[in-house]
């Protein structure tokens, strides 16, 4: 292995991963953003009762595309199989990229025809939502490809700076990630909804383009192993994923339902989601690399040797969410401090509960899938992405329930 790889991974360091950590979740401040403008615009999400129920199928599939981007790209940094730039790369990296294109329009095709299942059954949808709710979440997905620029930048960046990239780029990624895909729904909404005719055209439209570069991409690399190896391990996955996420609109929905009009739990309900699926994406990344390194026993009692890297994984998530409890409140006013400590606590508890289910799933699922031969790679970050809006939500229902509604 180059002396680059090596001195990314020579020795764990308490304090510095803690400190990586730290920097990479603080970005998720800016998902309270995410939320401010979702509390903000409440009228558009209740013109159709999918509306509400699609967002976080939509957050937690796209943080399911960029897990597998970043979590192979990472491990792929640390092995020297892909070079940190874009032009004069490898071609696994080139495969590693167009996959994600097609995993894209498979996910949103599939998110799509799963909500309308979703939709019968516990959302109350009309005829006329059967052809909105596809072509809205494949052109919103779409639109989102632009990020994979910058998902790659901030891992060829933070690799040539010495940082970790199994740290730094999912958690940094994913706040970005949540911010940008709730932009590109409500500006697709907005298109739908006020120019009924237009918007339609223009989302199909969309749809169709991705469409024929899918096919393109199909034929060009048919061929291809690496390609070919992560669509099909990757697809299985998403199968998984693609349930998990209408479970959580639904579960969204009755959050919604108990809280009523509380646009605090709106504003900070994506940013709680980012920080526990940003823990359980730096527990397995790290674990999935040090498989392939040879630095872990493929078991499931190893954890225990893994338990330094858990805990400085979850500690800085405490102080985040110490700071989205204060920045939450100086939003919306802070009308007393009781209320400041009783958000403050829902947060700790939700932290709590979820961190520690999706520690133990993150880290089951990476040393289950590099027992089978399988990539790691493809599964562990997707799955626990997607288990993460799932769990998030139902522990922060269980402590609204708990200790009361701010």
């Amino acid at each position: 292995m180059e002396a680059t790889q090596l001195a990314h991974l020579g020795g764990f360091n308490f304090i510095k991963t803690s400190k990586e950590a730290l920097i990479a979740y603080f970005f998720n401040i800016g998902g309270l953003l995410a939320g401010f403008l979702v509390a903000s615009q409440l009228g558009l999400f209740h013109k159709a009762p999918w509306i509400l129920a699609l967002y976080p199928a939509l957050i937690g599939a796209k943080g399911v595309l960029e897990g597998i981007l970043s979590g192979r790209l990472s491990t792929a940094l640390h092995l020297g199989v892909v070079h940190p730039q874009f032009s004069g790369n490898t071609k696994s990296f080139y495969n590693l990229v167009e996959a994600i294109i097609v995993l894209t329009f498979i996910t949103s095709l599939a998110i799509g025809t799963i909500s309308l299942l979703f939709g019968q059954v516990f959302w109350g949808i009309t005829l006329t939502d059967l052809t909105a709710i596809p072509s809205v979440t494949i052109a919103t997905m779409t639109i989102s490809l632009i990020l994979i620029c910058l998902t790659l930048k901030v891992a060829f960046l933070s690799f040539k700076k010495g940082l970790d990239p199994d740290i730094i780029v999912y958690p940094v990624m994913s706040a970005v990630t949540t911010i940008f895909i709730t932009l590109c729904y409500l500006a697709t909404l907005k298109l739908f909804f006020s120019y009924p005719t237009i918007g339609e055209a223009a989302t199909a439209l969309i749809g169709l383009s991705h469409l024929f570069v899918v096919i393109f991409l199909f034929l060009k690399n048919l061929h291809a192993p690496d390609f070919i190896k992560t669509i099909r391990e990757a697809l299985a996955a998403l199968i998984i994923v693609a349930f998990i996420v209408n479970i959580t609109g639904t579960l969204l929905r009755g959050i919604s339902n108990y809280v009523q009009i509380r646009s605090k739990i709106y504003t900070i309900y994506p940013a709680v989601i980012g920080v526990v699926s940003d823990v359980g994406s730096v527990v397995g990344a790290t674990a999935t690399t040090k498989l392939a390194l040879g630095m872990l026993k493929p078991k499931l009692t190893s954890i225990k040797n893994h338990a330094p890297t858990i805990l400085s994984a979850w500690l800085p998530s405490v102080i985040i969410v110490f700071l989205l409890s204060i920045v939450t409140s100086l939003l919306h006013g802070v009308s007393s401090l009781a209320d400041f400590y009783n958000l403050t606590a829902i947060l700790l508890l939700t932290n709590l509960m979820a961190v520690f289910l999706i520690v133990l799933l993150s880290y089951s699922i990476s040393i289950v899938t590099f027992q089978k031969g399988l990539d790691p790679g493809n599964f562990v970050i997707p799955i626990e992405t997607s288990f993460s809006t799932s769990i998030t939500s139902t522990a922060l229902l269980a402590a609204i329930v708990l200790i009361g509604v701010v």
